[in-house]
């Protein structure tokens, strides 16, 4: 039975039984890794799937009203930002239940809302139908999104980098990241299909509603996978070692405050140039493009295939030069396809489609150890929640408005605004990574 304290019910001591059950059999890093990579998918599906809806779908479902598609975007693109504020809320909830009840508990709160939320939305009346409540509804479930997903910090990412050899850190930090690409890929094939074959009368009456229900059976498998991991020895080991031990959030925030903030800023580049090759290239093709938007989306697959190999790379190029140096050159590569990528983007469906794949490339190369430099400079006890809440504000600072900020800056003032954007990540990543390394000679 399950361990009750004056908190109640806790998943603890079944966790703990598991571990001495499965002594005798240690868990490999393919394993781990495998795991791992399930998890991120999932998560990153049910994001995408809402991220691709808040084109093809809420516009003319939840913002009829509007006076015209842009503007009924832009509404989504702002209900769209609300999940990365509840996101760091969400982490310090569940890392209190983390304590209290257990990491399996946490893990299975957070993954039933999170697919929750996300399949609450195929059930979704638009506005004609009841009004502003459908809107209040839509931002109800994407703040439950996000929610859930700080819950989601499960300590497998760090369990593999700590199982890692000191030689080959680059390669074991990318394998997280590859459920990213992987997830967009899944969400914008199965949108591509119906988009393809449906009408969009149809379209928009019942098949965009198919994939968010695809999202609750995914976050069922990824919550098994994850359990199966965090009930292993090596978990555990690390655990009891204080590791992957969840803290109080006011306490890392006193002794790694700094590290915090200058986190949060390190992987900005990335964040900022992640939602701007996935999210805004579908709304500017569906706004301004004349190619067919399930064309689109087969390129925009492709860049997630791209996407892939270049995470890959990554981990092999850290692995030589460092994590830090990677993300620094990776920083300037970003800086110069800030330039470069407008320019694209207005030179026709061949310049688009351009823009998504090299973009996809240019991404991976900096994504792929973006979350490894994150918890690099915690120490033990503080890393899960300090990594945890850094990542929160990470992609809140650099993701989580980027497609509502890109698209209003370049309707209103022109595509050069989106490069302007894009730039601002990259100086805010080389300032980090110069300070970071400062901090550490200084020390």
């Amino acid at each position: 039975m399950a361990t009750t304290s004056h908190y109640g019910p806790s998943s603890s001591s079944l966790e703990r039984d598991a571990r001495r059950i499965h002594d005798d059999k240690p868990v490999s890093p393919g394993s781990i890794a495998i795991g791992v990579v399930i998890g991120r998918m999932s998560e990153f599906f049910d994001f995408f799937v809402y991220g691709l809806a808040s084109v093809l779908v809420f516009p003319q479902l939840v913002f009829p009203f509007a006076p015209d598609r842009l503007t009924g975007t832009l509404y989504s693109f702002a209900i769209f930002s609300l999940a990365f504020l509840a996101r760091p809320v969400g982490s310090v909830v569940f890392m209190t239940i983390d304590r209290m009840y257990g990491r399996g508990t946490k893990l299975t709160i957070a993954l039933f809302l999170l697919g929750g939320s996300t399949a609450s939305i195929a059930f979704l009346p638009g506005y004609e139908v009841i009004g502003v409540w459908s809107i209040a509804l839509l931002a109800l479930f994407r703040l439950g999104q996000g929610f859930a997903l700080g819950g989601a910090w499960d300590g497998l990412a760090s369990l593999l980098a700590l199982n890692a050899p000191a030689n080959h850190r680059g390669w074991y930090a990318m394998i997280p990241q590859l459920g990213a690409p992987i997830g967009f890929a899944l969400a914008s094939t199965l949108f591509g299909y119906f988009v393809a074959n449906l009408s969009s009368e149809d379209f928009l009456s019942w098949g965009w509603r198919y994939p968010f229900f695809v999202a609750f059976a995914i976050n069922v498998v990824a919550l098994f996978a994850r359990l199966r991991l965090v009930m292993t020895k090596e978990f555990g080991t690390l655990l009891e070692q204080h590791e992957l031990e969840a803290a109080p959030i006011l306490d890392v925030l006193r002794v790694h405050g700094r590290d915090i903030l200058i986190g949060a800023f390190v992987p900005l580049a990335s964040f900022a140039m992640f939602h701007l090759v996935t999210i805004f290239p579908l709304g500017w093709m569906s706004l301004y493009g004349n190619q067919p938007i399930g064309t689109f989306m087969v390129v925009q697959v492709v860049g997630a295939m791209v996407g892939v190999v270049a995470i890959i790379a990554s981990g092999l190029i850290a692995d030589r030069i460092g994590r830090r140096a990677q993300l620094a050159i990776c920083a300037v590569i970003i800086a110069v396809f800030s330039f470069i990528g407008p320019t694209l983007i207005a030179s026709g469906n061949n310049g688009h489609d351009a823009f998504v794949i090299i973009g996809f490339g240019v991404l991976g190369l900096s994504f792929g150890q973006a979350t490894g430099s994150i918890s690099s400079r915690f120490g033990r006890g503080y890393r899960y929640t300090g990594a945890a809440f850094t990542s929160d504000l990470a992609w809140l600072v650099g993701a989580g408005f980027a497609p509502l900020v890109a698209l209003s800056l370049s309707s209103r003032f022109g595509l050069t605004f989106v490069g302007y954007y894009l730039l601002s990540g990259a100086i805010c990543t080389l300032a980090a990574l110069a300070f970071s390394k400062a901090l550490e000679q200084r020390e």
